[in-house]
């Protein structure tokens, strides 16, 4: 099976998150989207404090007329910082069978040297990288860490790199929906409609749950 790997703190999961994960499940023609929300995030402060497990269940709720998107929960299970290496490793075990695709965006791929252990990455999974429409990458490989490159090359045709373990880095341009996290946080924490930009059921679990409503951190 070849399963996409989407992860994020998805604080909240909106419209963005389940379209680039559909244009990619399409694109790279894979069988089955994997959304892994992020227990402890390493690299930013989780707004809000919410749980986890408000998260978990909004991303559940949100891609449950979907039987291509999956909820896992795998981040929770263990100890520790949530850092993708040691989760795509976890992942190989579950999967043991299954080719994976890491899913990020082109902000993801230009800071990926400051990831944990960032060049097993391209030996655990191949890489989906998205960017916004009008903004080419030119020349992917030089937006890799120097102490890398000399392991991929580059074919121009495909806008793909392939890695010697023979995993490929793919480049494609989303259909960017300008929707964020943090905008809804602000709208809710403002008492603004929020509709239209996640699932309905993310909407009444938020304002079930109380979630956002006294965020002063957006």
């Amino acid at each position: 099976m070849k399963l996409g790997i989407l992860g994020g703190t998805f604080n909240p999961v909106h419209t963005a998150h389940l379209r680039i994960a559909e244009e990619v499940r399409e694109r790279c023609g894979l069988d089955r989207i994997l959304f892994v929300p992020a227990a402890t995030p390493p690299h930013k402060e989780l707004a809000g404090a919410i749980p986890f497990a408000d998260r978990y269940a909004m991303v559940a709720a949100a891609i449950a007329d979907n039987p291509d998107f999956v909820a896992t929960d795998l981040e929770n299970r263990r100890a520790g910082k949530s850092y993708s290496v040691h989760t795509l490793e976890l992942l190989h075990e579950e999967y043991p069978q299954d080719t994976f695709y890491f899913i990020i965006g082109m902000d993801s791929y230009r800071s990926l040297g400051i990831w944990k252990d960032f060049p097993r990455l391209f030996e655990l999974a191949n890489l989906v990288v998205a960017a916004r429409p009008g903004i080419p990458c030119k020349d992917p490989l030089a937006l890799l860490p120097v102490v890398i490159r000399d392991q991929f090359c580059y074919h121009e045709s495909a806008h793909m790199l392939r890695h010697r373990s023979g995993n490929i880095v793919v480049f494609f341009e989303e259909t960017y929906l300008d929707i964020s996290s943090t905008q809804i946080r602000r709208l809710v924490s403002e008492g603004r409609s929020i509709r239209y930009l996640l699932p309905t059921a993310v909407e009444h679990y938020i304002y079930r749950h109380g979630l956002y409503h006294n965020d002063e951190r957006f």
